[in-house]
């Protein structure tokens, strides 16, 4: 079932709405002129645009993969491939992730179908957490981006599987129920009265679903890339970077970095290659796993899908799994 009309006329203005004072800022050279924005303001405006533009292409792609699990996955078929073993579960869920290109906020409708359907969480989290950061796309373009050199994507790959594992088995065992702040309503149309559907229904049913899906987060997207677009306007970098002098708060200050750029996948290896003069090896690669993990848009997405203590916990456990492997390895490297 779509949900009430009511629901989606207030999902639709809000994006009206935002779209419309987007183009008031970008374009309405009288509106800025008349009340005289700062510079800062329409700087801001324009880290918005950007942040909005890379990201819903992989929305789109994300909540249209989410339609199609809809219609045309059922529960019997996730109990045939999803292993009842924990752990072969989460290793299975992290490759499919590894071969999955998505980026962080396409990605979070994907996992919220698929455990709406009966994957368990640890599986779910498996794969939200290896999608985004080690999927092909992603190495190639952290290869490109360090010169064509592979060490800095071979680490992030082995690395970042390694703690999606890691974060996977915590989960599993703190966390057994979907963690799904509401129940999906689950359309049974693979039941005997629906089985003679047309393919042309099913795919119907699959596009309606897609943009019932693509509405409910739209509208946290656009909150999370203008909260994103604030910092980074008003946050000033330089500082961070004063505060990372040493080998251990150097890692975190990149980090934390990365969790407020809240750059897309396939785009933050070029941004991390720009401070390698800079930083050591591990906090270029906290910057490189850590972002794609969690990030500022990426939260705000998760907080429409999941239940809050979850998340807050998700955060936590990601950024001390990520940070202590990282440290520990420091010498290593």
């Amino acid at each position: 079932m779509i949900r009430g009309f009511r629901s989606f006329l207030i999902d639709f203005s809000l994006v009206i709405v935002i779209g419309l004072a987007v183009y008031v800022l970008s374009f309405g050279d009288s509106f800025s002129t008349v009340f005289q924005l700062p510079n800062s303001v329409l700087h801001m405006n324009t880290i918005f645009l950007s942040i909005l533009i890379e990201a819903l292409p992989f929305v789109l792609i994300g909540v249209l993969i989410a339609g199609i699990i809809q219609i045309f996955v059922t529960e019997d078929h996730i109990k045939r491939w999803i292993p009842k073993n924990t752990f072969l579960a989460i290793i299975m869920s992290c490759f499919v992730g590894a071969l999955f290109p998505a980026c962080e906020c396409g990605i979070v409708p994907i996992v919220r179908r698929l455990l709406a359907k009966g994957v368990p969480i640890h599986a779910g989290i498996g794969f939200l957490l290896t999608g985004p950061l080690i999927n092909p796309l992603v190495i190639l373009s952290t290869y490109m981006a360090f010169g064509n050199d592979f060490k800095i994507a071979a680490s992030r790959m082995i690395l970042g599987f390694f703690i999606a594992i890691l974060i996977s088995i915590i989960i599993s065992v703190l966390f057994k129920s979907n963690q799904l702040k509401h129940t999906l309503e689950i359309p049974h149309i693979h039941t005997s009265s629906h089985a003679s559907q047309s393919i042309f229904s099913k795919l119907g049913h699959t596009v309606t679903h897609a943009v019932d899906e693509f509405f409910d987060m739209g509208k946290y997207l656009i909150v999370g890339a203008l909260l994103a677009a604030f910092v980074q306007t008003y946050v000033s970098s330089e500082a961070l970077l004063e505060l990372g002098s040493g080998q251990v708060s150097s890692t975190a200050v990149m980090m934390g970095l990365a969790y407020l750029l809240s750059l897309c996948s396939e785009a933050d290896a070029f941004i991390a290659a720009s401070f390698s003069n800079v930083f050591p090896t591990t906090a270029i690669l906290g910057f490189l796993i850590y972002g794609p993990m969690t990030d500022l848009k990426n939260t705000m997405m998760m907080l429409s899908v999941f239940k809050t203590k979850f998340v807050l916990l998700f955060v936590l456990i990601v950024t001390v799994v990520v940070f202590s492997v990282l440290t520990l390895l420091d010498g290593f490297y």
